[in-house]
């Protein structure tokens, strides 16, 4: 089981993150960071197809064609951690190293967006208070580290379920007594 979790959890990882470091790097050099949210979550819904593949295959070929929902979605579940550590790992290395100002950036696009869409200027001064509290929670690594979990895992979550419903497998009661 532990082989099945990480090898399809990398997989996933390895996809959501390389798709994240090319979509990050082609709006952090467009102010409007056009696309990228759409891109995101299409690329974890992709990445996370794995949790499916990965449990029907620990189901297929380590079970004898039988789990339970409590184990499919355990190992979804486990398939999705190992994805997101992945994927949070990068998110530091990419945000410390390559952009420290992400946070200036995507405040100013938000006021921006806020500007363009017509709010008035007293929401417009409660969300630049709210993107405020978002940059000083981005100086503590803690905090990016939640936040980026809090990004991802949901989606992992959901996908977790969706497959363990669809995947789950109860003992065929004839072939019990055959081996009885």
């Amino acid at each position: 089981m532990k082989r099945t979790i990480i090898v399809f959890g990398l997989i996933a990882g390895f996809i959501v993150t390389a798709i994240m470091v090319v979509s990050m790097a082609r709006c952090y050099s467009d102010p409007d960071f056009q696309g990228n949210m759409v891109l995101g979550y299409a690329s974890m819904l992709l990445a996370f197809s794995f949790i499916f593949i990965g449990i029907k295959n620990y189901r297929d070929k380590h079970n004898n064609g039988i789990i339970s929902f409590g184990k499919a979605f355990k190992i979804g579940f486990l398939i999705c951690l190992v994805a997101s550590t992945v994927y949070v790992g990068v998110w530091l290395i990419d945000y410390y190293l390559f952009m420290p100002d992400f946070m200036d950036k995507y405040t100013a696009h938000v006021l921006s967006e806020a500007r363009r869409d017509g709010l008035s200027a007293k929401e417009i001064a409660e969300k630049a208070q709210e993107m405020h509290k978002y940059q000083e929670m981005y100086k503590n690594p803690i905090w990016v580290i939640l936040l980026t979990y809090m990004e991802i895992i949901p989606i992992g979550l959901v996908v977790s379920l969706i497959s363990a419903l669809i995947l789950k497998q109860k003992p065929d009661n004839n072939l019990k007594t055959q081996l009885a």
